[in-house]
């Protein structure tokens, strides 16, 4: 079995990992952590992720959890995930990496290290939303520069981060078949008299409210039709089971980092 060790165990996915992992008898939970003073620290684990007790408390830092384990699993937050890697290459630990809402400085910091290690790191670990960026991409290549391209995201009210890790690689996919270059290509917002729109805009529009899972939705727009691409999260539960599988399968690796295109093998398809 895989020894699991799940980084902020009392978070909404990673209630979602421990509920996951506890149903499937090629895992066993071998540790769970989160930041110091929080209220979940002396918990049982499973007790507070409902999955019933698992013997295995919440502890307060990631040195306290299993030194026998085999991978971290972290949808926490950037400077957490930071820190994180560095204890995971401390203790020669595959990691896989959901956490989002990245700055510049944080991710140039992480890839200074997280090629030491065996890591798997994407910003949804959905299978589907995984199809979706490659059929994104080979659509985006076969309409050519004759439809505009619009990406929209809608999420729950707590959410912090915007767009969406989600939304920005597929817009990052779309400009790379595209031929452009994202960063001047993006457009965050309209308002007023902003003039006719660019063939070469990314729009990237983003919806908060309610308790939205996460919805995704990629329009291209021609002369007198349209076609929609989108891929609707019902609950948490496909990224646990994505995270699991990204698990299962980057202890097997050589060390470096990957995203779930390898992890479902649809690189070079």
């Amino acid at each position: 079995m895989l020894k699991v060790v799940v980084a902020g165990a009392a978070g909404r996915m990673g209630k979602q990992i421990i509920n996951a992992l506890s149903d499937d008898d090629r895992f066993v939970l071998a540790g769970a952590f989160e930041s110091s003073g929080h209220p979940a620290v002396g918990q049982d684990a499973g007790l507070l992720a409902g999955a019933g007790p698992l013997g295995i408390v919440v502890e307060d830092s990631f040195e306290k959890t299993d030194r026998d384990a085999d991978v971290l699993i972290d949808f926490t937050t950037p400077e957490s995930t930071l820190k994180n890697i560095l204890f995971a290459k401390s203790r020669n630990l595959a990691m896989v990496i959901g956490t989002t809402g990245f700055s510049e400085d944080i991710l140039h910091e992480i890839s200074e290290v997280v090629s030491q290690i065996k890591c798997v790191m994407a910003p949804n670990m959905s299978v589907g939303v995984n199809v979706m960026f490659r059929i994104a991409g080979e659509l985006a290549k076969i309409l050519g520069d004759e439809y505009d391209v619009e990406i929209v995201e809608a999420h729950h009210n707590l959410k912090k981060d915007a767009p969406s890790g989600t939304a920005l690689r597929l817009a990052d996919v779309l400009a790379g078949a595209m031929g452009l270059n994202l960063e001047s290509a993006a457009v965050y917002c309209r308002k007023g008299i902003i003039g006719e729109r660019s063939p070469d805009e990314i729009g990237i529009q983003v919806i908060r409210g309610g308790d939205i899972t996460g919805d995704h939705t990629v329009i291209f727009a021609g002369t007198g039709e349209r076609i929609e691409l989108t891929h609707r999260a019902h609950n948490r539960r496909n990224f646990a089971r994505g995270a699991l599988r990204a698990a299962l399968w980057i202890v097997k690796q050589p060390e470096g980092l990957y995203d779930m295109q390898d992890v479902l093998g649809l690189k070079g398809l």
